[in-house]
């Protein structure tokens, strides 16, 4: 006997359907306000969309994106620089644990050129 196949596209449409009726609407200022107050927590703009939608706000609802709210306000982080100083930070707190580990060493010296590159392309005083 065959099995059957699911319809699949039935499934998510319904889902949809149930995702826009619960969510309201807000104003622009509410959003940009609440995507402010998301980045001085210290979140990137990456994980403050994936918050909001979490709430059932979609930014793409709003006309501004996430990191030109931010970049007007002066509280945009570069993703990348963050993570890499992220890592430099673990990598040096365990080279002054362990001295003689000679590959941390390298790595510290690899990670902090990585983060000369990251400012000299986002054009970032040092």
């Amino acid at each position: 006997m065959p099995k059957k196949k699911l319809d699949k596209t039935a499934k998510i449409g319904e889902n949809e359907e149930i995702k826009t009726e619960n969510s309201e609407k807000i104003t622009q200022e509410k959003f940009e306000k609440m995507v402010l107050d998301l980045a001085k927590t210290g979140l990137t703009a990456e994980k403050i969309g994936e918050n909001l939608r979490k709430q059932k706000i979609h930014p793409k609802e709003y006309g501004k994106k996430i990191s030109k709210i931010l970049k007007e306000n002066n509280l945009y982080i570069s993703p990348d620089l963050k993570n890499v100083e992220e890592k430099f930070n673990k990598v040096k707190k365990h080279f002054e644990k362990n001295k003689q580990d000679k590959r941390a060493l390298n790595e510290k010296s690899r990670i902090f050129s990585q983060i000369r590159k990251i400012k000299k392309y986002n054009q970032i005083s040092q």
